[in-house]
């Protein structure tokens, strides 16, 4: 048996090569199959080195047919493979950023949530990233809302007289107020009213250029010990402008309620920031103009109001109206209607006439004021208007309507203004003349 494992396998004998006959090519033999090469087709287990080396082999010789150089290829890899990465990066990136929004939305839908039950504070986040963007600590923070607040502050006196039911309102000075004017001053006065109702207001005098007026001035509320438990006692410092609305500068506000009315009271009270209110509104009227230029005529028509600003305790109003004829601030001629008795929307339907050449027509102006009417203290004004050549607005296009429509009455609403507005805007126009 050992003999047999040595001996010689025996070899394939080839024949000589015919001379002057065509070539002839033998098949190859049958290669002989190793004991690896059967092991192989037997199913045994692949080489791993031995396969990857051959694709590495058909790479590099694919890569050797591109006709450019190695190392423009290394570069154009290393490229290539930044730009993959990079692209990766960010998408992961914003996936991740997605992810976070959502969480955050959702702590914050629930921490508003717990804030609407628990009436809680403010997200201590928020602060911190508002302190964050203005580069302030808290304590700066709180020093700023301080110098904010500090507006001045007013000393005031109260007396109430049980037997005549009478408040008495002493405005006595003013300290450290702010200045509004460009110079670095003020010229403050105080209004001094009641609220809710506000049917009386009462004003100061005008100190010019001035931060510490002392005014000593005193105002009477006549109103029964009763009600005055349910209302607020206002004193709003102002800075006058002649030519403008008069700016606020701070006010104290006083429920009557938490004063011991049992002696008489002065102190100091810090002023403080106004709230902004949103314009009251008042009430709107109706009027016709008609001019004939060759009578040199104005027809002025009352026609009605409506909506107009309770004034009354009752809820309602006694309205009436008022026209006023101007040239260059001084008034030429006055005329009024009728006064209509518990209503907020009168129906008045009265002409005024008034003889006005054509050449003063660009010069006056017509004041329409409407007021309540008060048997026993002064008539209130409502609101008021005025058209002319030097209004604005709706009133401005009515006068123009009425010239260029001579003969025809012109009807048209108007909204009602504050007369302090007005008659600040009459004031600039007569300083202009």
């Amino acid at each position: 048996m050992k003999w047999n494992l040595f001996k010689k396998k025996p070899e394939a004998m080839v024949g000589p090569e015919p001379t002057g006959a065509t070539t002839m090519t033998a098949a190859p033999a049958p290669a002989v199959s190793t004991a690896a090469d059967n092991s192989t087709e037997s199913g045994g287990p692949v080489n791993k080195n031995d396969f990857f080396e051959e694709i590495k082999n058909k790479f590099v010789n694919e890569i050797g047919k591109i006709p450019m150089p190695p190392w423009a290829i290394i570069a154009i890899a290393v490229v290539a493979a930044l730009l993959i990465l990079t692209c990766c990066f960010c998408i992961i990136k914003k996936c991740c950023c997605k992810k976070k929004n959502k969480k955050k939305g959702k702590k914050g839908k629930g921490d508003m949530g717990l804030k609407n039950m628990k009436g809680g504070e403010k997200l201590q986040d928020d602060d911190d990233d508002d302190d964050a963007e203005t580069g302030m600590t808290g304590d700066e923070k709180e020093e700023e809302q301080k110098e904010e607040e500090k507006l001045g502050k007013l000393q005031y006196s109260l007396d109430y007289d049980f037997q005549d039911n009478k408040l008495t309102v002493g405005i006595l000075q003013a300290a450290d107020l702010i200045s509004m004017d460009t110079g670095g001053t003020s010229d403050p006065y105080v209004k001094v009213f009641l609220l809710p109702d506000k049917k009386k207001k009462f004003d100061t005098k005008v100190h010019k250029k001035t931060l510490n007026p002392v005014f000593n001035e005193s105002f009477v509320f006549k109103v029964p010990y009763q009600e005055l438990g349910g209302k607020t006692l206002v004193m709003s410092v102002y800075d006058f402008d002649r030519f403008s609305k008069h700016d606020i500068i701070g006010e104290v506000k006083l429920p009557m309620n938490t004063v011991d009315l049992g002696q008489p009271i002065e102190e100091w009270r810090d002023l403080e920031s106004a709230e902004k209110e949103e314009p009251e509104k008042l009430g709107d009227i109706c009027i016709s103009l008609r001019y004939v230029p060759t009578a040199g005529k104005l027809t002025i028509c009352i026609l009605e109001a409506k909506n107009l600003k309770k004034m009354d305790v009752g809820g309602l109003s006694d309205p009436y109206v008022k026209i006023h004829l101007l040239q260059n601030g001084k008034r030429l001629k006055k005329k009024k209607t009728t006064v209509k008795k518990n209503t907020l929307n009168p129906y008045y339907n009265e002409s005024f006439s008034f003889e006005v050449p054509l050449e003063q027509m660009q010069k006056i102006q017509a004041v329409i004021t409407v007021l309540d009417y008060d048997k026993i203290g002064k008539n209130d004004a409502i609101g008021k208007i005025f058209v002319g050549s030097k209004a604005t607005g709706t009133e401005l296009r009515h006068w123009s309507d009425m010239l260029a429509n001579p003969r025809r009455p012109i009807a048209q609403w108007h909204p009602l203004k504050p007369e302090e507005e007005v008659d600040a805007i009459l004031a600039a126009l007569a300083g202009k003349k």
